[in-house]
């Protein structure tokens, strides 16, 4: 295959635009996408007895959820209503929280 040099000079000048665009998808796009299907995962899986703590730094155990509402016990007689997005650490989960 014979190139003339103005194709080989395009195809030059496109290579760090390419270039680029590989370093961003890898150091920026990707591991964002990892960290937001493992949030969504964890949020998905939170069920009643969890141990959780809330983006607001208030640590508190589940006892009712819905699709948008998670009703947590933060001391005797004390239950709050908060967003299920509000929740950012479950500390019942085993593959965050191994045992000791």
């Amino acid at each position: 295959m014979n190139l003339s040099p103005e194709v080989v000079q395009m195809l030059a000048s496109y290579g760090p635009i390419i270039f680029m665009g590989v370093v961003f998808y890898f150091l920026l796009y990707r591991p964002q996408k990892k960290e937001q299907q493992r949030r969504t995962n964890m949020l998905n899986s939170l069920k009643k007895g969890d141990r959780i703590i809330t983006a607001g730094g208030i640590h508190g155990q589940i006892t009712a959820l819905n699709d948008k509402i998670v009703t947590i016990k933060v001391a005797d007689k004390v239950e709050i209503n908060i967003s299920r997005t509000a929740v950012t650490t479950n500390e019942s989960d085993t593959k965050n929280n191994p045992k000791k």
